[in-house]
């Protein structure tokens, strides 16, 4: 018993300081990723691969030009398409991203897309669809605003959704979101 205080001292540092985040999720691991973990390595977009056309031909053509029209579909289609990392299918995963709502009730968002980038699928061309996660968020949430980041944990799997405002490559399971803050950077 005389050594239960210099126990104490020795483990009171580890319930003070614990993780931020789960390391652990649902008896999965959990892998902090980045949007570029979400695209293959040789996963490379020219120009041409883009509209189908040369830059001098793009350039060259009235937005009214029925092959400017033809050139968007191709550019729509190629970004729909998008490859996605198959290592990736099943991984209890967070990530940070911005929301696009899709669907909920009562101000509680259940369904939306995540994206890399505040704006994503409100302008377009939406990002790659290796670059959208359709988001389930089965008890809703309620953001306080749209240009704010979150981090999302959750169960990603493979999966196409198109929907009017892009289409998504994977699709996340959320188990938990959270507001992104930056870490401080001074240590």
């Amino acid at each position: 018993m005389k050594n239960l205080p210099r126990l104490a001292l020795l483990l009171l540092p580890l319930l003070l300081v614990g993780p931020l985040h789960a390391d652990m999720l649902n008896g999965e691991k959990v892998e902090e990723i980045t949007w570029d973990s979400l695209m293959p390595p040789d996963y490379n977009l020219s120009f041409e691969d883009l509209y189908g056309a040369s830059e001098d031909i793009v350039n060259a053509l009235d937005d009214y030009d029925a092959e400017a029209g033809q050139l968007l579909d191709h550019m729509q289609q190629v970004l729909a398409s998008a490859p996605v990392v198959e290592e990736l299918d099943g991984k209890m995963v967070r990530i940070p991203g911005f929301v696009v709502p899709l669907s909920g009730e009562d101000q509680l968002i259940d369904r939306f897309f995540l994206v890399p980038y505040f704006g994503a699928c409100i302008h377009t061309p939406p990002p790659p669809s290796n670059q959208i996660i359709d988001t389930h968020y089965e008890p809703g949430t309620k953001l306080d605003s749209l240009y704010d980041a979150v981090w999302i944990t959750g169960k990603l799997t493979l999966h196409t959704y198109q929907h009017e405002m892009g289409t998504a490559g994977y699709r996340l399971e959320a188990y938990q979101i959270e507001p992104y803050e930056m870490e401080d950077q001074e240590g």
